[in-house]
């Protein structure tokens, strides 16, 4: 079968792309979910209720973080034996991950409405936005266990050579979800609530996809009676908690871009970081989206021993990242205004503010694809401490550092200017552990 040959190709630019290009447009449409809920909310609510959106973003974080860690980490320990010929314990192991990820995403929901009053409450907010945030998150978190799955599913479908189906299901959501946010938001006026729901329905696509995929014994990875193996599960944590801890300290940093922004130009601040995000957002799906494509063959290969096709992938990876790289910065930097438009009408306090902090934060575009690219490739060879090395300092050292000390040089400009300076210093460590790494790898 295709699927089960797939990795047995050539590695040439074209494989690799239909590995990539797939998962490229799969990420790119999950940002649009967000992207489309800020886009009707901003303009059918208002931008407090957008404000509220980004309020809310660190703990759907918490659910990204334990999805991501269980998909990218559970992923590379699976295909790493698929390489090693190991398929049926792959397969047991596959099985077992999944059941953790349906008992942990109940954990989380309840986790959620549990601390969401108190966590709203310091803020200080306004009644009309804490109220929103209220509702938004509490119908979001109702579909924390189909979120789970569609961040594994999604993963595990490109692992079996079913990239186009992952990409499908993906698009399907993106539409579903577009569509319900037009119905709930602009003809029955449902409320904030009502984009929640839109975007948790179009994130169930692909977990429903996924359960009959798996299902049937002829997939490269397909459901069978599990195995409990802690060694496992704690694998699949330990290599995935670079990404975990990346989703983690985004929350925290997004709780620090709010509170400085909150006292620096109030609610209308935090909408115009909110407008930033998604286009930042935009960005770096891109790059996770190739990270995500190209994992598979990492793992596959190093497994497999072969550093040839091992090398031929990061040499191609890295050529790809920069030339997205550059084409992504000119788009941002160009195209600032009408963007933000889309979101905020000129005239509109938050407009010139997102318009002068976009401008800003487009250089950190010129970094961000390799360090996503560097932190995934060392979850893929199973190096699960030097990649939350590189997540951990990126997304929340640097970051933090650079939010605290930079608005005291340059006021509110220098909240603008972190995003950039973190990346730069994430890349300088990348650099450096990617040729500390070389010898032991044979990537390059």
């Amino acid at each position: 079968m295709e699927s089960q040959n797939v990795y047995l190709k050539p590695v040439t630019f074209n494989n690799i792309l239909k590995f990539a290009v797939p998962t490229i447009a799969m990420t790119v449409f999950m940002s649009f979910y967000s992207m489309v809920d800020g886009l009707f909310v901003s303009n059918l609510i208002g931008t407090k209720a957008l404000s509220a959106v980004n309020l809310t973003a660190p703990f759907i974080q918490l659910v990204t973080a334990v999805s991501t860690m269980l998909a990218t980490g559970g992923s590379a320990v699976i295909m790493k034996k698929m390489g090693e010929k190991r398929e049926a314990e792959a397969r047991e192991d596959f099985t077992f991950l999944i059941a953790v990820n349906v008992a942990v995403g109940i954990a989380v929901c309840i986790l959620g409405y549990v601390l969401m009053d108190g966590a709203f409450a310091a803020f200080g907010l306004s009644f009309e936005v804490a109220a929103y945030c209220e509702e938004y998150l509490s119908r979001y978190l109702l579909f924390t266990v189909p979120i789970l799955l569609m961040n594994n599913f999604s993963l595990y479908m490109i692992a079996s050579g079913k990239a186009s189906l992952s990409f499908a299901c993906s698009v399907a959501g993106g539409v579903l979800n577009m569509a319900l946010d037009y119905l709930f938001l602009g003809v029955l006026g449902t409320g904030i609530g009502g984009a929640a729901v839109a975007t948790g329905l179009g994130y169930s696509v692909t977990a429903v996809a996924g359960l009959v995929v798996f299902c049937r014994k002829s997939s490269f990875l397909h459901f069978q009676r599990p195995s409990f193996r802690p060694g496992v599960l704690i694998a699949a944590a330990a290599n995935g908690c670079s990404e975990m801890a990346g989703a983690l300290v985004t929350g925290i940093v997004t709780l620090a871009f709010n509170w400085m922004m909150l006292k620096a130009a109030g609610e209308e601040g935090v909408a115009a970081v909110t407008i930033i995000m998604y286009v930042l957002m935009f960005a770096s799906s891109l790059y996770t989206g190739y990270s995500y494509g190209v994992a598979p063959m990492l793992s596959y290969y190093w497994g497999e021993g072969d550093s040839g096709k091992l090398k031929r992938v990061v040499s191609v990876s890295l050529k790809v990242i920069a030339a997205i790289s550059v084409l992504t910065a000119a788009a941002s930097f160009l195209f600032t205004e009408p963007m933000v438009a889309v979101f905020a009408r000129p005239g509109n306090p938050v407009h010139a503010l997102a318009v002068t902090g976009n401008k800003i934060c487009t250089a950190a575009l010129l970094f961000i694809g390799f360090n996503i690219f560097g932190s995934g490739m060392f979850t893929a060879l199973s190096n699960g401490a030097v990649s939350a090395v590189l997540a951990f300092s990126r997304s929340f050292v640097f970051m933090l550092a650079a939010l605290f000390l930079l608005p005291l040089l340059f006021g509110i400009n220098g909240v603008w200017l972190a995003t950039p300076a973190a990346e730069f210093m994430a890349l300088v460590l990348s650099g450096c552990l990617f040729l500390k790494y070389r010898e032991r790898y044979g990537y390059c």
